[in-house]
Order: C-alpha cells, then sequence, then structure tokens
C-alpha cells in the first residue's frame, strides 16, 4: 500500500543531518568503503534492510554501543520516525539512508559489512515477484559480497510462505543456517528487539518466524 504523500517531511528530514542522508542529499559512491571513517570509530558495522519507523535500529544501537548501525529506508515519510527516535535516545552509532536495496554494491565495499538485518520484508506473494523478495538467492549473491568472513543475516518475518521459501534459497546458497524458529514468541526470548510490525502481528497472535544465517 502507497503511503500519502507528506511535503512537509522534504524540510523537516533536514533537522537530522548530522546523521541522515535525505533523499535530496543521497549516499552514494563518496561514503563506499569509508563507514568507519564516517562514524569516526573502528567497529562492527550492522546494517538494516527496512528499517521502517525506527523501533528495531535505535534499541538495538542503544543496547550495543560497541557496533556501527546502518538503517537503509526507502520512503522518506517513514524514516523521519526513526530520525525522531535515534535523535530522543542521543545515540550517535546511527546513520540512516534514505535509499533503496538494489544498489547495495553502489555504497558498500566488499568485506565491509558484520551483520545484515532483515525484518518483516515485503514478501511478494506471487511466483513472478520472488526475484524482488530480499531472500531471494541474487540479494544473497550480493549480501555475500559485502559481508565480512563469518558474516550473518537475521532475518524475521510473521509471513511461513515466505520463511519456507527463504530457508529453500539459503540451502541452494550453500548457507549456514543456525536458530530457526517457527513460533519465536513462544520461546519468550529476552533478547529479542521487536519491531513495530512485530509488535503489531504478534499482538494479533501471528507466529514470528526466525534464523540466522551465516556466509561462509
Amino acid at each position: 500500500m502507497r503511503l500519502r504523500r507528506k511535503p512537509w517531511v522534504d524540510e523537516a528530514i533536514h533537522e537530522y543531518d548530522d546523521f541522515v542522508y535525505p533523499k535530496d542529499c543521497p549516499v552514494g559512491e563518496s561514503e563506499k568503503g569509508r563507514w568507519q571513517e564516517i562514524f569516526g570509530r573502528k567497529a562492527p558495522l550492522f546494517v538494516e534492510l527496512g528499517t521502517g519507523k525506527g523501533d528495531f535500529i535505535s534499541r538495538m544501537a542503544e543496547l550495543h554501543p560497541e557496533a556501527n548501525f546502518i538503517g537503509i529506508e526507502v520512503q522518506q515519510d517513514v524514516l523521519i520516525a526513526a530520525a525522531r527516535k535515534v535523535r530522543e535516545k542521543g545515540l550517535e552509532n546511527v546513520r540512516l539512508l534514505v535509499f533503496d536495496i538494489a544498489g547495495l554494491r553502489t555504497i558498500f565495499s566488499p568485506g565491509e559489512i558484520s551483520r545484515f538485518y532483515v525484518n518483516f520484508c515485503d514478501p511478494w506473494p506471487k511466483k513472478r515477484h520472488a526475484k524482488r523478495r530480499l531472500t531471494h538467492r541474487n540479494f544473497l549473491a550480493c549480501y555475500g559480497e559485502l559481508l565480512c568472513a563469518g558474516g550473518k543475516l537475521l532475518f524475521k518475518t510473521d509471513n511461513r510462505p515466505l520463511f519456507d521459501f527463504s530457508l529453500e534459497e539459503f540451502e541452494a546458497a550453500g548457507l549456514f543456517v543456525t536458530d530457526i524458529s517457527y513460533d519465536l514468541h513462544a520461546e519468550e526470548r529476552a533478547d529479542n528487539v521487536m519491531t513495530e510490525y512485530e509488535r503489531k502481528f504478534s499482538g494479533q497472535g501471528e507466529k514470528i518466524n526466525r534464523c540466522e544465517v551465516t556466509f561462509p
């Protein structure tokens, strides 16, 4: 569903220019391979693909100050909510990008990333749209190039068909899958950080699927 346009966001987003790359000042080749320099320190780089309103990344960055976090979201009207949360928490280890995930290779260098998070991505249920799923083998090949040795993808979804498809793609790509759960909240894990979608879906009784994928 396409969100209603919010023209005021185009100006308001610049209140966060110290850590947000908006659509009129986009991230590009000049940042590629320079993220440690941009953050001003050497630290593992964790990237969330589809940051939404920022519940997950703001909490993770708060819990893990030893890591640098980048949140990527194509919709600027949504990302501004994440920017507010980062500012309210006073987090210095987060950068937010208005960017299309399809262009990851243009802004990251091989081996630059330690971890990807994919949370509740669009399932693209029609078979002809399978290549658009963020766990399709084409995307996995991209992640594998950008992750350091032993880097991980952490994946969560409420959509069981997408989860089953993803497990098949991980196996086909020769990746090592661990910590598979078909009902994450039944495990009552204290370390689970929820996204806004996860809170909504689990509140409706939906089961949450999760796994960790290690790249060789």
